[in-house]
């Protein structure tokens, strides 16, 4: 009897059902039932296609509520690394591994528009979610108004609740809005419970400006300061520089006018 058939079987079990079996169960009922190794193969053959199942349908549903784009997704694979350039390349291309995640290294990527960073910090949520883990996309301006609207209607904790919970929090286009006091000390109070989160968890900027500048777009700086020193705790800053990614299937057709004929004067019969 093939051991590792077992272990397959076992393992599988435990993954699809609440309690699943050991490897002395299965070997127990295989002897009982006197299974040739064909009828056990086959049997971790369907285990496998169930536990292949549910993962895949388990990766559907984590990318269809990570409000990440589905149509055209952002990953690591059709990102084009060739643009750029740098001593530290490395620790870029390392992304996909999720380290950082693993090892609660919160990540920022800074620099023009058009240079990559929203396409990465999607890539590495995307990453997660095919990892199992979920990963929530949203803009600092929805952040801001979820904020807005959560106070007003008495419902902080459910919305800090929502934005603790995922394993990776992507937060995008930092820097493009005002955050008044009391968002400031709600964006706080949701840093600072990701800081004690249990379990394998990361935050993912973007931004135009530099994290020195942030302070700027909010009106409560001892909250901010708290909330910037959880941040960058631990932290990797990918400051990217250059010309922007964009307009490079861009066509520019020239042409040009010229002056409308003189229209021939009509002629009328004579009579």
């Amino acid at each position: 009897m093939n051991n590792t058939l077992l272990d397959t079987v076992a393992a599988c079990s435990k993954d699809l059902m609440k309690f699943g079996f050991s490897v002395e169960e299965f070997a127990t009922l295989v002897q009982e039932n006197n299974m040739t190794d064909a009828e056990v193969l086959a049997v971790a053959k369907v285990f496998e296609h169930l536990k292949a199942k549910k993962d895949s349908s388990t990766v559907d549903f984590l990318l269809r509520t990570s409000r990440l784009p589905l149509k055209v997704p952002k990953t690591f694979e059709n990102f084009d690394f060739s643009r750029i350039t740098g001593k530290n390349i490395d620790k870029l291309r390392n992304l996909s591994t999720l380290s950082a995640l693993y090892a609660h290294k919160n990540l920022a990527f800074i620099g023009k528009p058009g240079t990559g960073k929203t396409h990465l910090a999607q890539a590495f949520g995307r990453a997660c979610c095919e990892h199992g883990m979920k990963a929530y996309f949203i803009k600092m301006t929805e952040l801001r108004d979820r904020m807005t609207d959560a106070r007003r209607a008495g419902r902080e904790s459910t919305l800090l609740a929502a934005l603790v919970r995922p394993s990776c929090l992507i937060i995008d286009e930092v820097g493009h809005c005002e955050f008044d006091k009391e968002s400031t000390r709600l964006f706080f109070d949701m840093v600072d419970r990701r800081y004690q989160k249990d379990g394998y968890y990361n935050m993912v900027f973007t931004s135009n400006r530099d994290p020195a500048q942030w302070q700027e777009n909010f009106c409560e700086n001892d909250s901010l300061l708290c909330a910037l020193d959880r941040i960058f705790d631990d932290a990797i800053v990918f400051s990217i520089k250059g010309e922007s990614f964009r307009g490079r299937r861009l066509e520019t057709v020239s042409l040009r006018s010229s002056a409308a004929s003189p229209a021939a004067p009509s002629q009328k019969s004579g009579i």
